[in-house]
């Protein structure tokens, strides 16, 4: 049996490629295997939400990847003879608090490979053509069976990641009820193609064309487009190119537009489905495996990246010492947002599917900033009456100056692993000398900020006199304090951290 690991993740997307980076960087032992031979060749997922953004920005990857997306171009509504220009995503500018407003239109592929070489900067890799057999829980952690190319392996781990897709192996074994309902009747062929005869300046859109719904979006990269084109419920789903491009002129009949080649496709069906636990003794679910979406909103890749960045951290501080309930937020804290992503995105697809012009619009809620964790397990008294930024929102961006004179942005202070705690005005920058910290785990990084040398963080967070503000690895708000700031720092932090030394 191979030396004992700390994680074992099962599944090389977005969700498990964002953890395996994220376990990386906080020196924690795993492996990441992949049951697929190589990483995911197609575009399917291809908008990043802002707050992805920022997650990809902290973890190093947002410089290899903005270069290989582009803004969402606007959509052309193919309605008759006319093409009506439509705003699905509105562009924002820069702000200090949002330096990653809009929505990046980047393949699913891109995604993942940038993951890919932000993993092996980092010194790890992926092990593909490895598939998760089964597993067994004991009172020291788990056993796992792996099928290798040169043959079987046991691992022993201390915990287990799927986030091997929406037919997770791992949650299947782990026997968590996936909740929800497939439609069998609604199917489209979804495909990377390159095409001739189509603007690339437009999202083309034909609502309803002999009889069906049908889009191409142009991809940042080349000539290629994605095409999604929803079946007839009897029809038969033939993936070859001149099939595909048989269908592609029914729908358009224009003269010069032709399929000439197909580098991905697939036939999909509109899953809404959520896993019923997202833990089960030392095995967890994220990403796919724990809910599945309608493409609309782009929600799904980004929920899952999310889920990572939430769950890693966690692992890392109970296997420093931290409670081990610190582990059962998880499920608090991401189920419900998964559930409203749920019935956003359904509500998004059913519209489209109705032909309702307002569900190609995307709004704030999409962009996934004002997603929040208040009255969960690590923010239980988040005060509605106060003001400003509150326990278990995310942490906006600001420009500061410190006690010593020195700028920056909070964001750049976020970057690593690690609890960050803001100190603003003299008494909270006094009480600084107060802080016991425990000597494992994540470490603590404090900022001291004088009266007037943040007016963008005072606006962002809404700050009223002195305070101190905790800032959990992942960057939401841990805890906000005005007074008894010693007192009120350690209540508020025990549930994440190991014991206190001294």
């Amino acid at each position: 049996m191979d030396k004992h690991i700390d994680v074992l993740v099962v599944g090389a997307g977005p969700t498990g490629l964002t953890l395996a980076c994220d376990l990386r960087r906080r020196g924690i032992s795993f492996r990441v295997v992949n049951a697929a031979d190589h990483g995911f060749e197609g575009s399917r997922a291809k908008g990043v939400q802002p707050r992805t953004l920022e997650v990809l920005d902290d973890l190093g990857v947002l410089p290899e990847l903005r270069p290989r997306g582009s803004r969402y171009p606007l959509l052309g509504l193919h309605i008759g003879p006319f093409t009506l220009p439509w705003v699905m995503y509105k562009h924002h500018k820069p702000t200090e608090n949002v330096p990653h407003p809009d929505t990046m239109l980047v393949p699913q592929y891109e995604t993942d490979a940038s993951l890919r070489r932000r993993l092996a900067e980092l010194g790890a890799t992926v092990e593909d053509g490895t598939r998760l057999v089964s597993f067994e829980e004991d009172s020291d952690g788990i056993i796992a069976t792996l099928e290798e190319p040169g043959g079987t392996e046991l691992v022993r781990t201390r915990f287990l990641v799927g986030t091997d897709g929406g037919s997770s192996a791992v949650r299947r074994a782990a026997g968590i009820d996936f909740v929800g309902s497939t439609d069998e009747n609604d199917r489209a062929i979804v495909a990377d193609v390159d095409l001739s005869g189509l603007s690339r300046n437009r999202w083309h859109v034909w609502p309803r064309k002999a009889g069906r719904f049908m889009a191409l979006c142009p991809l940042p990269d080349g000539d290629k487009f994605q095409l999604m084109l929803k079946l007839r419920p009897d029809e038969e789903a033939d993936l070859g190119q001149e099939a595909v491009d048989r269908l592609v002129q029914e729908v358009v009949g224009r003269p010069g537009l032709q399929v000439h080649e197909i580098h991905w496709a697939s036939v999909w069906n509109p899953n809404t489905r959520l896993a019923e636990r997202y833990r089960s003794g030392n095995v967890f679910l994220a990403g796919d495996a724990a809910h599945v979406h309608p493409p609309a909103g782009a929600q799904g890749l980004n929920t899952g990246v999310q889920d990572a960045y939430n769950l890693g951290w966690k692992l890392a501080q109970v296997l420093a010492g931290a409670p081990d309930a610190l582990l059962d937020s998880y499920e608090a804290e991401r189920q419900p947002i998964a559930a409203r992503v749920l019935g956003l995105s359904s509500e998004l697809y059913a519209g489209v599917s109705n032909r309702h012009l307002t569900a190609v619009k995307r709004g704030d809620e999409e962009r996934q900033l004002a997603l929040t964790y208040r009255g969960g397990p690590l923010a239980p008294d988040s005060d509605p009456q106060q003001k400003g930024v509150r326990a278990g929102d995310r942490a906006p961006d600001a420009r500061y100056t410190d006690t010593r004179g020195r700028s920056g942005r909070l964001f750049d202070v976020f970057r690593r692993p690690h609890f960050t705690l803001l100190a603003v005005r003299q008494p909270a920058i006094d009480a600084l000398d107060l802080v016991n910290w425990p000597d494992r785990g994540a470490r603590l990084e404090t900022v001291a900020i004088p009266a007037g040398a943040a007016p963008g963080l005072k606006r962002a967070y809404g700050i009223q006199g002195s305070a101190q503000i905790l800032v959990r690895p992942d960057g939401y708000v841990a805890h906000v304090a005005q007074d008894n700031w010693a007192e009120s720092l350690h209540e508020h932090s025990r549930l994440m951290l190991p014991r206190f030394a001294g």
